[in-house]
């Protein structure tokens, strides 16, 4: 029988004690198992006792998009074709990683360059009925990587370093003619954190309670993502940038506005002055 070989990634940062519990949840259906370490202090004598596991500390705060890459790479070197990439908050359900490796074998994946679940969240988005569809974008989260497509769109920006950087990849897919494939009969667990919705006038304001520095790259990172990909996607691009509804939504209903909206609007101008990359926090 067809067997699919999969490597996987899971980038830390300070992580709880269910954070490193849904890796559990995850590795008996993959090969190989790179934990990307972001955090303050070593978490190695924390992990499970699974001889899958390879660590990697970095020694600080590398962001999401650096050690993604640095794991894809490895995964390669070691002749994996595809990489599961997972944030620490996400658990999985028995079987269905290995019901996404089963579509993999049995179907033309030659132009895809993301397999993903339906990501079971907080957010107010109806899910298809079609039990397979193909979205412009979807959450970093519980996805298997094409490796050889990663390569040859030149992988996560790491400039970007946090927010935006599934956004960029999925569009970089779309421009180059790649495809996501969304498994909408499989669901994958996945903790957004303090998400709420509010209710102004007629209106649901989507309020995501994200700290400041997260409000910073978020301004930033999403303007050069509408620069990048503005003209073959304008409307999303478009709806990514909207200032008003944010800025309305952590005025009305989110604390430390002052200091939400001073990043934000710093966000702005390290934009318009072409900085880059993680700042001094």
């Amino acid at each position: 029988m067809k067997k699919l070989k999969v490597a996987g990634a899971v980038v830390l940062y300070n992580p709880t004690d269910e954070d490193i519990e849904n890796i559990n949840t995850y590795i008996d259906d993959i090969d190989i198992l790179y934990v990307m370490d972001n955090s303050n202090n070593q978490n190695k004598d924390r992990l499970p006792k699974n001889k899958k596991i390879k660590y990697i500390f970095n020694n600080g705060n590398l962001g999401i998009s650096k050690p993604l890459n640095d794991a894809a790479n490895l995964a390669r070197k070691a002749n994996y074709k595809w990489l599961l990439t997972m944030d620490q908050d996400t658990k999985f359900k028995k079987n269905i990683i290995a019901k996404m490796k089963e579509d993999i074998l049995n179907s033309d994946c030659s132009d895809v360059g993301i397999v993903t679940p339906w990501h079971d969240t907080k957010l107010k988005i109806e899910k298809p009925n079609k039990k397979v569809d193909y979205p412009l974008d979807v959450m970093t989260s519980g996805n298997l990587v094409n490796l050889e497509i990663h390569e040859k769109i030149g992988g996560f920006k790491e400039w970007l370093f946090i927010d935006g950087v599934d956004i960029e990849y999925c569009l970089n897919l779309a421009k180059n003619k790649y495809k996501v494939k969304r498994l909408n009969n499989l669901k994958i667990e996945h903790n957004l954190g303090d998400i709420t919705y509010r209710k102004f006038f007629t209106k649901d304001l989507l309020i995501t309670n994200h700290s400041a520095m997260r409000r910073y790259y978020q301004c930033r990172n999403y303007h050069y993502i509408r620069d990048m990909y503005g003209e073959e996607f304008p409307e999303f691009c478009n709806i990514l940038v909207k200032v008003k509804a944010t800025i309305l939504g952590i005025i009305l209903y989110e604390k430390n506005k002052l200091a939400k909206i001073k990043a934000y609007f710093k966000g702005y101008r390290d934009y318009k002055h072409g900085k880059r990359g993680k700042i001094n926090e």
